[in-house]
């Protein structure tokens, strides 16, 4: 009997879940005192539990069912490449065609100066490969002692030791109990929160980016490899830079010959209105590490785009790079990548996003939700959103303790029927890439259900 035939028991499953499965960033005992949902279907922007409801997938599972779900074509293409060769490695000077046949679309995607593509089957993958990559440039080119990377507070970039260090989420470091040496963090361009009183958004955005200026003086541009972004920070809240920031991080780190890497786990493959969002914000990368939406979710893969400068250095300097992944260029997880790409582009989603759904989201975010009491800013790029939640408006002042609030307003929104994630005290969204304006206005009227629920808990608060 196969899983998908199984008729499920709530109650079975959740014993077996509780006796056997770790959830990640998961408190256990709370999940074993309440009990897991069982998510066992989904249809387009929908999925289904195991007890029947249903939910309106605002975070396209999470950040990465761009084509929503239940596409046969995946499915298919999937099965065919199993029948033919399900796996050969890329190890010993051997290749298959479809991780091949991949390297150059996504070639042909991205950016002008990116042609080089390195395989793994996450994003924290794919960032460990970044460092490894960026240090081992600059030994080729004979400056081995030019090993720092920049990185920013509450940026996050995977899960993995390089992943954690590199991020900068104080609560995984200090579980983590020691990090990667040579990653410094400076401040987050979060202008809702870390502007000061009358600074203007493009004076604060350039006042961020020379935090970055300031860190490769005290280290010595000498000593400092790399910057590494998300364009828009995710985990962190959906937090998006000022218009005048990206232009000058560019522009500091081309005075100092800092590489630039970008994170694109979330924001490639048409979530901003771009198939990348290094077009969206002019950014100029030597790497972008991409994952999540290269298959939609629908196989575990990632891609580290290399630029032209850092490839042609590997090149021509030769020598083995002692790195990589028994699943590097996985042909099955490829083949299903070139197929949802493919969709992607046929469908045309990079520019409905861009066109249509991205400008509707913006409009109708703060046209319905920023007289609600509890609403401080809406903000969004693409189909990528967030909400703050305040306690005061005028004072930006929050509920206490920290993210309480935005934690009621979120589990109001499942019972309604919206997945919908809280950051601290910030709600995101980021839902399939083929959301209508009537998915739109379905998923606000069903968060603006929770949001009058909430604050008629949270009134007495105030």
């Amino acid at each position: 009997m196969t899983l998908s035939n199984h008729k499920y028991s709530l109650q079975e499953l959740q014993a077996q879940d509780a006796a056997h499965f770790l959830h990640p960033f998961t408190d256990h005992k709370e999940l074993r005192a309440h009990g897991s949902r069982m998510i066992v279907r989904g249809e387009g922007p929908f999925i289904y539990d195991s007890e029947g409801g249903e939910l309106l997938d605002a975070m396209a599972g999470l950040w990465c069912v761009n084509i929503g779900y239940g596409r046969d074509e995946l499915a298919d293409v999937a099965a065919a490449q199993m029948r033919e060769l399900p796996y050969y490695n890329a190890f010993f000077k051997c290749a298959t065609p479809a991780p091949v046949q991949l390297s150059a679309k996504l070639a042909e995607l991205a950016p002008p100066n990116i042609n080089q593509v390195f395989y793994g089957s996450s994003g924290s993958e794919s960032n460990d490969t970044a460092v490894r990559l960026v240090r081992h440039y600059w030994a080729l080119e004979g400056k081995p002692e030019k090993n720092i990377i920049i990185s920013r507070h509450n940026a996050y970039h995977g899960s993995t030791l390089a992943g954690v260090s590199l991020g900068g989420m104080s609560h995984m470091h200090k579980q983590m109990g020691g990090m990667v040496p040579n990653i410094v963090h400076v401040m987050e361009p979060y202008a809702y929160g870390l502007a000061l009183p009358g600074e203007s958004d493009d004076d604060f955005g350039l006042r961020a980016a020379g935090a970055i200026e300031e860190a490769v003086l005290a280290a010595g541009a000498d000593k400092v490899a790399a910057f590494i972004g998300e364009p828009v920070m995710g985990a962190g809240g959906v937090r998006i830079p000022p218009a005048s920031y990206w232009p000058e991080v560019q522009r500091i780190c081309s005075k100092y010959d800092i590489l630039v890497m970008l994170d694109e786990v979330i924001t490639g493959y048409g979530r901003t209105g771009e198939w990348f969002a290094a077009t969206t914000f002019g950014i100029e990368a030597d790497t972008i590490t991409t994952a999540k939406a290269l298959t939609s979710g629908y196989q575990p893969l990632s891609a580290l785009l290399i630029g032209d400068r850092i490839a042609s250095t590997l090149v021509e300097k030769g020598g083995e790079f002692n790195h990589g992944y028994t699943y590097s260029g996985h042909p099955v997880c490829c083949a299903v990548a070139l197929k949802n790409l493919e969709i992607i582009e046929n469908e045309g989603l990079v520019e409905r996003v861009r066109n249509d759904t991205g400008p509707y989201l913006a409009e109708a975010l703060a046209g319905r939700l920023n007289d609600h009491p509890l609403v401080g800013q809406t903000r969004s790029v693409g189909l990528m959103g967030a909400v703050e939640i305040v306690r005061d408006k005028g004072e930006r002042t929050r509920f206490k303790p920290d993210g309480s609030a935005a934690i009621k307003v979120r589990d109001h929104a499942v019972q309604n029927g919206l997945m919908i994630r809280a950051t601290g005290d910030t709600l995101i969204m980021s839902p399939p890439l083929v959301w209508t304006r009537d998915t739109i206005d379905l998923a606000l009227d069903r968060l603006l259900v929770a949001l009058d629920l909430a604050e008629a808990e949270l009134a007495p608060l105030r």
